[in-house]
């Protein structure tokens, strides 16, 4: 199965789990009356909405290079994850406004075993789907799926939390009915809101910083330079190296520096060796590489930015 069809396929998963969770909270949460287990409804729709994007996103990203997106499509993915992340910002300040208003004008929760039957099976649910978004996602270098599976996960934890609260609100006014337990059920949707505001800032910085088209992470970089300097004396030196990611897919461009008496045929067999090396380390590369004949001013020439090899 090729990387296109795995990416689409556990994007499609996540979209049919998260539609039976929507329906399953909205309807125990209405029931019973609890604010947090209808907050939970509402992070499973923000996730069925990303998740909704993420399987647009994959299958958009995965299209080939043509005459608009000559460096394809692979932000698509990026994008998806900072719409992604605009809408869990909008759904927790929604949770916190709904359980503020309830901790000013409490009410009863009915049936709260209910909500936790349910609470459990989204929890279980999550788990699942998570772990394969994340397995895919990192197999396939997908943002997109990466920020899915981080939704999930942390609806496992805030379903777990709201539970949790339901428990302890059920034993509580069963055991000692003389206490005002009400209070538990909102603290608890304002928690998930907290976990879910925590998620949104992570995924949206990491989003954007890719759409803005910040370097590789220092340690991809550190590979690219490690093996450049590997193929020294062929190599005498580099600069004016620019790495950025879009999507899964890298662009990687740099000057190499070699001997002046070189061939073009033996300049053009080292840069096919460096780049050879550089995808076998970091998948979906397209490196570009500008050679330029090693002179006795080199130093001056690179204004102090080359690399120079020991030799």
């Amino acid at each position: 199965m090729t990387k296109a069809k795995r990416k689409s396929k556990v994007a499609t998963l996540s979209v049919i789990s998260n539609s039976c969770l929507v329906v399953g909270k909205l309807v125990v949460g209405l029931f019973i009356g609890s604010v947090s287990v209808i907050s939970e409804a509402i992070h499973s729709g923000v996730d069925l909405v990303a998740a909704l994007i993420a399987f647009f996103a994959v299958r958009t990203s995965s299209k080939p290079a043509d005459e608009k997106h000559s460096f394809g499509h692979g932000k698509f993915e990026n994008l998806s994850a900072s719409i992604e992340g605009s809408l869990i910002f909008v759904a927790a300040g929604w949770i916190s406004y709904e359980a503020i208003h309830k901790l000013m004008f409490p009410g009863p929760v009915e049936t709260p075993g209910w909500g936790v039957l349910i609470m459990g099976i989204s929890a279980i649910t999550n788990q699942f789907v998570s772990h394969r978004l994340f397995k895919v996602g990192r197999e396939t270098d997908s943002m997109a799926l990466m920020a899915d599976g981080w939704h999930l996960r942390t609806d496992v934890w805030t379903s777990a939390g709201v539970a949790f609260g339901l428990a302890c609100y059920y034993l509580g006014t069963r055991f000692f009915p003389e206490l005002s337990l009400h209070w538990i059920d909102p603290v608890v949707a304002l928690g998930v809101a907290g976990l879910i505001i925590k998620a949104a800032w992570k995924l949206t910085s990491e989003s954007v910083t890719e759409l803005l088209d910040a370097s590789l992470p220092h340690h991809e970089e550190s590979v690219i330079t490690e093996i450049i300097s590997s193929m020294n004396p062929e190599a005498k030196s580099f600069h004016k190296l620019k790495t950025r990611k879009a999507g899964s897919e890298r662009f990687i461009e740099f000057h190499l520096v070699v001997h002046k008496d070189l061939t073009v045929k033996v300049a053009h067999d080292i840069c096919d060796d460096i780049t050879r090396r550089i995808v076998e380390e970091l998948p979906n590369a397209t490196v570009m590489i500008h050679t330029e004949p090693c002179l006795d001013n080199c130093a001056a020439k690179c204004m102090g930015n080359c690399a120079i090899f020991e030799t």
